[in-house]
């Protein structure tokens, strides 16, 4: 079916122009001079937010994962123990995602000599969360035994994708992409371990 206006419902021939992933133009109708279809950024919208939401999940499950292994999770647990494991839980997720975008979008700026607009923060973000879908083999970790260090592995290909998208995205030279990524990730890293969450007590 050929698109309509959703103003006058005009036949139009597209509703946009897509320039680059999450970079589009509206187009407007020329009849009523208004935009076609207003409503298309707000899908875009919807599936990133649906991507953070994964994302954060996936970065939470990790972290359970790892205090699992550490003997901190267990079925002999108070309920006050199970609420502060939780509390870190979140700490660690949120605050170290924050600080892996913060260090990431300042190394570029650094490393990389890229200006970073509002619009492109989008399609770095929307770059860096699909390139981390090697989170999903976590879920594994649900049906089959595993060591730690296959916690650690995951984090490496999602390393390497990490790279793979921002080299892609940026054009850069691939060790400065390497430089960038695993900067992100050392601090992330860093900031999630237990010194950190014992400064948080205090």
């Amino acid at each position: 079916m050929e698109p309509r206006c959703v103003e006058c419902g005009f036949p139009i021939k597209t509703l946009f122009v897509q320039y680059s992933p999450g970079n589009i133009r509206l187009m407007r109708c020329e009849n009523c001079k208004a935009v076609a279809d207003e409503y298309i950024e707000c899908e875009f919208m919807g599936s990133l937010w649906k991507s953070i939401f994964a994302f954060l999940l996936l970065d939470a499950y990790r972290s359970l994962l790892l205090k699992r292994n550490e003997g901190e999770w267990g079925s002999s647990m108070s309920f006050s123990s199970i609420v502060w494991t939780f509390q870190e839980i979140v700490q660690d997720v949120f605050v170290g995602n924050f600080v892996f975008f913060c260090i990431f979008l300042l190394s570029m700026r650094l490393m990389l000599n890229t200006t970073i607009q509002i619009s492109r923060c989008k399609d770095i973000l929307l770059a860096v969360l699909v390139s981390s879908y090697f989170k999903i083999f976590l879920i594994a970790t649900m049906v089959w035994e595993f060591l730690s260090s296959v916690i650690f592995i995951i984090d490496l290909f999602v390393l390497s994708s990490n790279t793979v998208a921002l080299k892609v995205i940026t054009d850069s030279a691939m060790n400065r992409c390497i430089a960038v990524c695993f900067c992100a990730q050392a601090l992330k890293l860093l900031v999630t371990q237990v010194p950190a969450r014992r400064l948080l007590r205090f």
